[in-house]
Parts: structure tokens; sequence; C-alpha cells
């Protein structure tokens, strides 16, 4: 009996260890892959996000545990667009993963999978910190979500094509009910239609091209650079003839600008997700929708 139990326990480990081997691992740059990720892969993938909601995604330090993580990645998923261009490639470099290398199966680019948005003619240093690409936040946009997950899903067949039955199959459920929600959420976002908001920065112009929000300025003067007293009270006066319903900022981004203006305008301010984890409700992409709207909602009142 004891010779039975044993040699079910080694099977049992056996199993466990061979399941552990299966899994791909998945280097998302930032939670929103992560969270994309888990959808298509769920039970054959571990992922590891190498950002939080709580960091500037342009502005990461390349750690020597991210530089591990990279090393033994199957499958790297980052926004593009240079948005990681300051880490991602000294990543790269250090990790001396072929995996993953630009060009390689390894490496997906979600960005580049949709159309982008802000895409210059022509860029020189008094722009700012502009993307020679295109404004990189494609992930708020469902309808680019979605474009993108069908663009992932064969990629994830081509590292583990055992799992191609699983992969389409997850894939096929994640649309339906991300096309429901969808619709959800454009219903509940009608009241937005045609509302002017301010930002901190382009991080919403895929939302706002998608619900029809106009952006009434930018707290910051130029992408990427500081915000200051004679920008903001230059803001102010535009925003006197031609007003906002709000002012808007993520997690990852100092408030005081935004208070300030809000001081000086009389203006809502409204702290978004931006993306998974970013709000304590928003714990996957669904509900990071759900909270951004349900807050945009919650200001017009």
């Amino acid at each position: 009996m004891k010779l039975i139990i044993k040699l079910s326990t080694i099977l049992l480990l056996v199993a466990f260890n061979s399941n552990v081997i299966a899994a791909l691992n998945i280097f998302a740059c930032e939670p929103e892959w992560a969270s994309l990720a888990n959808e298509l892969g769920a039970d054959r993938i571990k992922t590891y996000s190498a950002t939080t909601a709580y960091q500037d995604p342009h502005h990461i330090e390349a750690r020597p545990s991210l530089i591990a993580k990279v090393r033994r990645a199957d499958l790297l998923i980052c926004s593009g667009a240079e948005l990681e261009a300051g880490w991602l490639p000294v990543l790269l470099r250090q990790a001396s993963n072929k995996k993953v290398l630009p060009g390689k199966p390894g490496h997906f680019e979600a960005a580049m999978m949709v159309d982008r948005l802000d895409v210059p003619t022509h860029i020189d240093r008094s722009m700012g910190d502009v993307h020679a690409s295109g404004n990189p936040h494609v992930h708020l946009d469902p309808r680019r979500i979605l474009t993108i997950a069908r663009e992932l899903t064969p990629r994830l067949i081509e590292i583990d094509p055992e799992g191609s039955t699983y992969y389409e199959q997850q894939l096929k459920s994640f649309e339906t009910r991300w096309q429901q929600a969808m619709g959800k959420w454009q219903q509940q976002a009608s009241p937005l239609k045609g509302k002017r908001i301010v930002v901190h920065h382009k991080s919403w112009l895929y939302l706002f091209d998608w619900l029809g929000i106009e952006i009434a300025g930018t707290l910051e003067p130029k992408p990427g650079l500081p915000t200051t007293a004679g920008h903001l009270v230059s803001l102010k006066k535009k925003l006197k003839d031609k007003p906002a319903a709000m002012i808007i900022h993520t997690t990852y981004q100092n408030p005081r600008a935004a208070q300030r203006l809000a001081q000086l305008t009389q203006l809502p301010v409204v702290e978004l997700p931006y993306t998974v984890g970013g709000d304590e409700k928003a714990t996957d992409l669904f509900s990071m929708f759900d909270v951004t709207i349900e807050k945009l909602n919650g200001a017009l009142k």
C-alpha cells in the first residue's frame, strides 16, 4: 500500500513538473498586455509584467531582475511605438535571449498590429517627447484591443503549436465576451460624447477617439515636459473661451498640476486607472474599462 502511495505521489509530481515546464513564460512590458495574454493563454502560460499602473512606462529602470525575466521568456509582449525605447533595448541586450529579439516570433509589439494616431510627419527637439511611430497608448481603445488579440493568438500558436486548439478556443471566448462588453461600454459612455476634457498627457487619445471626446488641453506644455505656472494660466484662459467638463490624470502622474488647474477653473479632477491595477477594482482589462467609464460619468454629475 505504501509503495502504491509513493508511486502515485511520484506520478503527481512528474505531472506537475511537466505542466510547469510546458507553460510558456510571457514577459509583458505593461499590465494590460499581461492581462490580455492571460485571457488568451490562461493555464498554458505564466505571465510577468515589468511595470505596474503606478509607474510611467516611458521611464523604467532596466533592473537585473527584469533582465533575468527576459532571459527566461518565450514571448515578449510590449506596446512598442517607442514607448519602451528608454529601457527595453537594454534588457534585450543584457538578457541575450535570441527568442525575443525584434523580428523573432517571440517579440510582439502590440501597437504595430493596429493603425496608430498622431503619427508625426516630421520630428524635432522643439516638439518634446514625440513618438515617431505615433501614439503608443493603443490599449485604451477596445476596438484595437480586439485586433491585437486576434494577432497575438497566432503568435502563441506559432510558439506553442500543441496548444493551437486551446488558444483558438480562448480567443473565441474572449471575442464574444469583449464584443458584448464593448456594446455595454458604448451605451454607458453615451453622455460623454462631445465633451471636452483636459488631460495630463495624450495617453487618452485612443479612448477619446472611440468615445467621441475632445481633448480640451494638456497639463504638459509639450509631451514629456513638466507643467509650469505660466502654462496653467494660459490653459485657464483657453478654457474660459471653450469650457471643459473635467481634468483627468493617471495613477502614476503627480496630481498637483491637475489640482492647481482645478483651483483656477473649478473643474472636477478625476484619477483614472490607465491600465490594469490602477484602481483596486481594475483587476483585468474588462474591469479597467468598467472603472474608467464609471469615473468619467461620475465627474459629469
